[in-house]
């Protein structure tokens, strides 16, 4: 079974402001060494939800820093709303203040930061945590308050950066659930970088392969939501990405 290939022609600056991300010819070198990036395309619409995959030193983590804005664009084009929140693999709290403080870390304007944070927090499962100290949170607690922190901004643009990866299984199947009715709700576009495969294909609209910083496929998932592994069609797209990847079934 062949690989999809990315076939993404050059936008012009009308085409641009319609999509939430716009990368073009992106490259990135480090110390003078081979290229990271390697003139990278890729747009993500406003309120699509693309799963980016890739072994690892594909690059995967260089774009999310690119776009997050950490690392500087020396080479090619990238645009991307103001408005962008980041969620981490580690949940990245304070532990010296409480849960509801930790939302609305570095957030300004008015005196309602603690309802702010109390409704994110109960969006979230958490309002009856809204006081602990997050050294008492389950890992899965932790991820939501990660979460629920980067909702309080409302972002157009969030991107996951393997959120769920140090949680048990049964832990991240609902932490899944909980990102695409959070995603439903609010429709900002994200971008979910995952080395799971059947988690790309349960949360996005599209799956995308980095392979030596370019893209080797781009993956439409054209699946109902709610999705089931039982629909015949998941196995079929879960071998395309699967093959990609560099696994093959026997």
């Amino acid at each position: 079974m062949n690989a999809i290939p990315q076939s993404v022609p050059r936008q012009s600056d009308e085409t641009r402001t319609q999509n939430a991300v716009t990368v073009q010819g992106l490259t990135r070198r480090f110390n003078g060494g081979p290229a990271v990036l390697d003139r990278l395309d890729l747009t993500i619409a406003p309120g699509e939800f693309v799963a980016l995959l890739g072994r690892s030193g594909s690059g995967k983590s260089t774009l999310l820093r690119t776009l997050s804005g950490l690392d500087p664009v020396s080479e090619g084009h990238v645009s991307r709303p103001q408005d962008v929140a980041v969620v981490f693999q580690e949940s990245r709290l304070l532990p010296w203040k409480r849960v509801w403080q930790n939302i609305i870390l570095g957030q300004t304007g008015g005196n309602d930061g603690r309802a702010r944070a109390s409704a994110v927090l109960e969006e979230v499962g958490l309002g009856h945590r809204a006081d602990a100290w997050p050294l008492t949170l389950s890992g899965g607690e932790a991820q939501r308050a990660a979460l629920a922190r980067a909702l309080v901004r409302e972002p157009a643009f969030l991107m996951l950066d393997e959120p769920f990866a140090a949680l048990d299984a049964l832990t991240r199947l609902k932490m899944q659930h909980l990102v695409a009715g959070l995603w439903t709700r609010h429709r900002c576009a994200v971008l979910l970088v995952t080395h799971d495969v059947d988690e790309a294909l349960l949360l996005a609209d599209r799956a995308v392969v980095l392979d030596s910083g370019r893209i080797r496929t781009d993956l439409p998932i054209p699946l109902d939501r709610p999705r089931r592994h039982a629909d015949p069609r998941f196995e079929h797209l879960r071998s395309v990405l699967l093959e990609s990847l560099g696994v093959h079934d026997d």
